[in-house]
């Protein structure tokens, strides 16, 4: 079961490629449609991905950094002197379809993804609600383990359906219905496929900033009573090609797997990881500029 939902994983976005126009169609067929744009800044909430996929031929370069827990006091310098980092390269193969890759440094994980925007929330002549993208996803850790797995055992994979509603020019909601197969968990008493929720939202300060939060809901029975949910808070700044993001959370880890099904900190005992997200495209369209 689980190499077919590893198949669909990676013909999805290039699918997408032929059904694309097709699909949007009834978001664009109107005069006067208007479409609900900049749902989120970025291409992810704080760790979750959100509904907005990279432009047509731009590349977004990303770069996330988690410190150690700020409980870790003053001798550790409130978690500062340790850190994992995720660097990131995803390119909008059309303006609703991204591939992605990257590389985290915590158990030395590379990931893999594609982004299929299928909807677009809009007013008017064919009103549509919200915004609806797939996602789907595959990651390797390559961290050396005794004895050494093969890769099919350190491989996991993910799905999920990205529905967002900007109910205002300040406030905009997501969730995130999820789906996890993990060929070898690190506990054996979990569950190789797990269903989860998340649920994200952006709140407006400034034209230029925002504050986010984030938090993802494990069904009961399937993970290990020493992980809990992850829970997350950013302030976000937009300065032109740069999205920044200063972040508080309680995962250590950056990838779907990590911070949904393996997070150990719990905000009541103050482990709580200071971190920032740093994404900064560039555009190899040459019949237009970069807009900021």
């Amino acid at each position: 079961m689980h190499k077919l939902i590893a198949f669909l994983l990676l013909i999805l976005p290039f699918s997408a490629l032929a059904q694309d126009d097709d699909l949007m169609k009834m978001a664009t067929d109107s005069s006067e449609v208007i479409v609900k744009t900049a749902t989120f800044k970025a291409t992810r909430i704080i760790n979750g991905h959100s509904v907005e996929t990279v432009g047509k031929n731009n590349l977004d370069f990303t770069i996330s950094h988690r410190f150690d827990r700020v409980n870790r006091g003053f001798e550790d310098f409130f978690g500062l002197d340790a850190a994992t980092n995720h660097l990131g390269l995803e390119y909008g193969l059309t303006n609703n379809v991204m591939i992605g890759v990257g590389r985290s440094s915590f158990q030395k994980i590379y990931d893999f993804f594609g982004k299929y925007k299928l909807l677009k929330q809009s007013t008017g002549g064919s009103s549509i609600p919200v915004s609806l993208t797939a996602f789907t996803g595959y990651s390797l850790r390559t961290q050396k383990t005794i004895p050494q797995l093969s890769g099919s055992d350190r491989s996991s994979y993910t799905a999920q359906l990205l529905i967002a509603r900007k109910f205002s020019e300040s406030i905009s909601i997501q969730l995130s219905p999820t789906y996890i197969y993990t060929q070898l968990p690190d506990v054996s008493t979990d569950s190789k496929a797990i269903f989860a929720t998340g649920i994200g939202g952006r709140i407006k300060v400034t034209k230029r900033t925002s504050i986010n939060g984030e938090y993802n809901y494990v069904f009961p029975n399937q993970i290990d009573k020493n992980y809990t949910n992850n829970l997350s808070f950013s302030y976000d700044i937009e300065t032109g090609g740069h999205v920044f993001q200063l972040l508080f959370t309680n995962s250590f880890g950056m990838i779907e797997r990590q911070f949904i099904t393996e997070t150990t900190g719990r905000w009541s005992k103050g482990d709580i990881h200071f971190g920032f997200n740093i994404a900064r495209t560039f555009s190899f369209d040459k019949k237009k500029k970069y807009k900021s």
